[in-house]
Formats: C-alpha cells, sequence, structure tokens
C-alpha cells in the first residue's frame, strides 16, 4: 500500500504542475492536430489505407517524443530528482510514478488525435485503437527511463531521440501490421509482449540510471 501511494502522489505532483504550467500537454495536442491536417491535405483523395495508417503512427510516436522529451526537465532544473533519490522511496516508485503521467498526457493528446484522425480519412477501427493502447504503455514505459538518462545531460532534446526512436521502431511495426494486415492478432500480442519485456528492464534498471 505504501509503494501504491508513493506512485499516486509522484503521478499526481507531475499532472499538479502540468495544470498549472500547462506547457507540454496542449503542445502535444496542438502538434498532433497540426500533423494530422498536414497529412490530410498532403495524401491524394481517396488515398491508401496503409498510408493513413502509417501517417497516424508517425504523428502518434513524434507527439510522445515532444512531451517525452520534458519529463524529467522539471526535477533536474530544480533539482528535486536528487530529493527523491535521497528520500525513503522505492526508486522504481518514481518510474512507476512518471509512467503513470506521461501516459496520462499522451491518452489526453490521443483523445483529440483519434477522432480527428477518423473525421479526417474516414476511417478508424478497433484494431487500431487497441493498438494504441499497447503502444501508449510501451512508449511510456520505455520513453520515462530513456527521459530519465537523456535529463543529465546536456543535449537532452537531441539524446533523447537518439535512444528512443530505435527501441520504438517495433511499436510502430507492431501498430501498423495491427491495423492493415489479415492477422492483427498477431501484431496485438506482439505489442503486449513488448509491453511486458520493456516495463521489467526498465522497472529493473531505473534505479541505477538515477544513482549515476
Amino acid at each position: 500500500m505504501t509503494y501504491a501511494r508513493d506512485v499516486v502522489a509522484l503521478a499526481r505532483k507531475d499532472l499538479l504542475l502540468e495544470l498549472r504550467a500547462r506547457e507540454t500537454l496542449p503542445a502535444m495536442v496542438l502538434f498532433v492536430l497540426a500533423t494530422l491536417v498536414a497529412f490530410r491535405f498532403a495524401l491524394p483523395a481517396g488515398g491508401s489505407e496503409r498510408a493513413s495508417i502509417g501517417l497516424l503512427w508517425v504523428a502518434i510516436l513524434f507527439t510522445a517524443l515532444l512531451g517525452l522529451t520534458r519529463a524529467f526537465v522539471p526535477e533536474r532544473e530544480q533539482r528535486v530528482l536528487d530529493g527523491l533519490v535521497l528520500s525513503p522511496v522505492d526508486r522504481s516508485a518514481i518510474w512507476v510514478g512518471k509512467v503513470t503521467a506521461t501516459l496520462a498526457f499522451l491518452v489526453a493528446a490521443e483523445l483529440v488525435a483519434l477522432p480527428a484522425y477518423a473525421l479526417f480519412f474516414e476511417r478508424l477501427s478497433w484494431e487500431t485503437v487497441a493498438a494504441v493502447a499497447l503502444a501508449d504503455v510501451g512508449i511510456c514505459t520505455v520513453g520515462a527511463l530513456l527521459a530519465a538518462m537523456a535529463a543529465a545531460g546536456r543535449a537532452r532534446e537531441l539524446l533523447f531521440p537518439l535512444l528512443f526512436l530505435p527501441l520504438a521502431l517495433p511499436i510502430l511495426v507492431g501498430g501498423v501490421g495491427a491495423a492493415v494486415t489479415d492477422t492483427p492478432a498477431r501484431y496485438l500480442g506482439f505489442l503486449g509482449l513488448y509491453d511486458a519485456v520493456f516495463a521489467i528492464l526498465a522497472w529493473a534498471s531505473f534505479e541505477y540510471v538515477v544513482t549515476e
């Protein structure tokens, strides 16, 4: 119960900071909407489903990248992370709290993006929604760990994408495959396995990341 309370408190802290500052979520929403509008007019009339699905996933991935880049910036700038590491809190709870908060931001942006995609391209299947839900977990799981690593460096805006994008490619493959192939269950299972494997790895390694 103590672990759960710590996670809730840490996630609540991030959510309250965002509600007051309004820096990350509005930028994510505006970015994904602007990207979808640009793609809508860039694609020819009656463009293929594969093309529109691929563009949707590119928009989601870079929207997540925008939010995750700043995930640990407030903690590093105000040296709050040092206090959290020294506090009597399980260090993995810091990671779980950050995953929870970034997941909330990403889901909020997608609540705008997915209806906009359905409006612009006149297609949105349950396979796509299921894949997005599974992908969000993997994106935030991996992204929170890498954001903590990159925040310690001076060139975090450059370092984080270099670390994150190669690990996000399997998510892109799984998301597109679930929507455009005849075997969506295989790709959804792949996304679920990705989430499980990287959640375990990130949970186990986060303590070493924040203490270095």
